[in-house]
């Protein structure tokens, strides 16, 4: 084989491994997979084309399709006032949170506002092609409505008695901002963190939040004795109370009672006077006796009492 021979054959081969190169690339392209918490946006010359779920899937090769991959079941965060070290996500944080922190409340007090905003992107389409950095949107529309919720109230409700309402009104708008703007995220919750006056005042501001802690203390504590005794004098006021009303229809009932038997006595005395008069000293009779030790009962016509008696004898004389 002579030298022209050979550079004939490298010169053919050269484009047939350049051919298989770019059919190996090509083939390689084709497949792709989606995370499980994710969902694959497909570009097909530019334009939208569709969703695609986790898996292993196929698309058109050399940049006909376009995969992006959108996070839609990952929970991501943004944080305004301070940082976490070491977070990845460029949006997470701001580059200056001294600034968006800084806040002015509805009482003309200054106040430093830390807090942090958990999202979720649900509309991938929206989330990639409606606006052209959402994100960067949502950092906007939290931080202005922060703004605006402090802005309304007062610089203690802010920082000591408010904070939940604060957050479930800051909440609310948000939601409604995303929606209207259509960033294709759900706002799932924002959650204030530190909320300190400017650092200037901050240490005489403790000594009135130690105050207003020392106040509450001592009101509770009244309380506390107040609940330990009140109750007691409550419960006794009723005893007493109920005992009176026993009483009181004990009486009436015993009463009632001897109207009832006195009212039948005197009809049976009306009817008959003698046998009644009778009964009623027998009666009487029967409930006396038996209380006396001894009974001595005398005839009229007795004339002589002593030897009766036996007054001389000691034994009678005891008696």
């Amino acid at each position: 084989m002579n030298l022209r021979t050979l550079n004939f054959i490298r010169n053919a081969s050269t484009p047939v491994i350049i051919v298989g190169i770019l059919i190996v690339m090509g083939i390689w392209s084709v497949f792709y997979t989606v995370p499980s918490n994710s969902v694959g946006v497909i570009q097909r010359f530019g334009k939208y084309a569709k969703e695609v779920p986790p898996g292993l899937h196929f698309k058109l090769p050399w940049g006909m399709d376009v995969v992006t991959i959108v996070p839609v079941e990952r929970q991501l965060k943004q944080e305004y006032g301070f940082s976490t070290p070491g977070a990845s996500d460029r949006y997470q944080y701001s580059q200056s949170p001294d600034r968006e922190s800084q806040m002015v409340t509805g009482d003309l007090n200054a106040a430093l506002v830390e807090w942090v905003v958990q999202y979720r992107i649900s509309e991938p389409q929206l989330f990639l092609f409606h606006v052209r950095d959402p994100q960067l949107t949502l950092r906007d529309v939290s931080e202005s409505v922060m703004r605006e919720v402090v802005g309304d109230r007062t610089v203690d409700e802010v920082i000591t008695i408010g904070r939940q309402e604060i957050e479930v009104d800051a909440l609310r708008k948000m939601q409604e901002l995303a929606k209207k703007y259509e960033l294709g995220i759900s706002i799932d919750q924002v959650q204030l963190k530190n909320i300190n006056p400017p650092r200037p005042v901050q240490e005489s501001f403790n000594e009135v939040n130690q105050a207003q802690q020392e106040k509450e203390k001592l009101i509770n504590e009244a309380r506390r004795a107040y609940n330990k005794v009140i109750p007691l004098a409550e419960g006794e006021k009723d005893q007493r109370i109920r005992e009176a009303e026993g009483y009181k229809l004990k009486r009436v009932n015993e009463a009632q009672g001897d109207v009832a038997r006195f009212n039948s006595v005197l009809a049976e005395y009306i009817k008959a006077p003698e046998v009644t008069r009778r009964r009623i000293y027998l009666e009487a009779m029967r409930d006396v006796l038996p209380k006396l030790n001894s009974k001595v009962i005398v005839d009229d016509d007795m004339k002589n009492l002593l030897p009766l008696l036996n007054l001389d004898s000691a034994q009678g004389a005891k008696k």
